[in-house]
């Protein structure tokens, strides 16, 4: 595992110790260091702040640690050029997007505002411990952003899984009055056809009844008309002495 490139200044890396049990030899440059060029008056403390907000990065590398503090050293003009230069190559580079969530764009806007914190610091550490606060606290907002952002997701994950849930059952209610519906429209048809039926028999059996008292009512004239027709003969007939 090697360093990852920042855009915030380090100093030279520093080995610690390797896996042999090797002593560190960190602090024994840098003891070497302060005694070979006594310090300035407050960079110490400059140096402190700057490892409290900017904490040192260690990683390891054929086996052996090493860690990498933050530079020290003033900034200048040309290094806020080169840095606006810097983050406009690595945004190219790597491809981040102009526009909405880009976690490559905010991680390399995060890093220069870093660097920005450093060069700040070291002219002024007050007001780079300000401007920590102010990285804090858009750090926070933007977490409770994202925070709400995946709760909204889940909420309206969960919205739609229900609502595919009821539209299945909604469906499958549809089809089931559907089925009910026909049923009962087939059954409507046949008492309807039955309905029919009783009616056409009915009035056939209706006719027949009247065809029958028809016919029972001429018999029974054409007997009466005989029996009137005897009666008068025999009253019209002379009587014998």
């Amino acid at each position: 595992m090697t360093a990852q490139e920042s855009l915030v200044k380090y100093e030279n890396a520093i080995l610690i110790s390797t896996t042999a049990g090797k002593q560190k030899r960190g602090k024994v440059k840098k003891n070497e260091k302060q005694q070979a060029l006594p310090p300035l008056e407050g960079s110490t403390q400059t140096e402190d702040f700057l490892n409290s907000i900017l904490p040192p990065r260690e990683w390891t590398e054929d086996n052996q640690l090493w860690v990498q503090y933050v530079s020290s050293t003033p900034a200048t003009r040309l290094d806020v050029i080169n840095l606006q230069d810097h983050l406009d190559r690595k945004l190219q580079q790597r491809q981040a997007r102009e526009t909405g969530i880009c976690p490559v764009r905010e991680e390399l806007y995060s890093q220069t505002f870093d660097e920005l914190i450093r060069q700040i610091t070291i002219s002024c550490v007050e007001r780079g411990l300000l401007l920590l606060r102010v990285r804090d606290e858009a750090r926070m907002t933007v977490a409770a952003y994202q925070t709400l952002y995946e709760s909204s997701i889940a909420f309206g994950m969960r919205k739609a899984l229900m609502a595919e849930y009821r539209r299945a059952e909604m469906e499958a209610n549809a089809s089931k009055l559907r089925t009910d519906n026909d049923d009962l429209n087939r059954q409507v048809s046949d008492l309807r056809n039955r309905c029919e039926e009783l009616l056409k028999v009915e009035a056939e059996r209706r006719a027949a009844d009247e065809a029958k008292h028809t016919e029972d009512v001429e018999k029974l004239k054409n007997v009466n008309a005989q029996l009137k027709s005897n009666l008068e003969a025999m009253l019209s007939a002379p009587q014998r002495k």
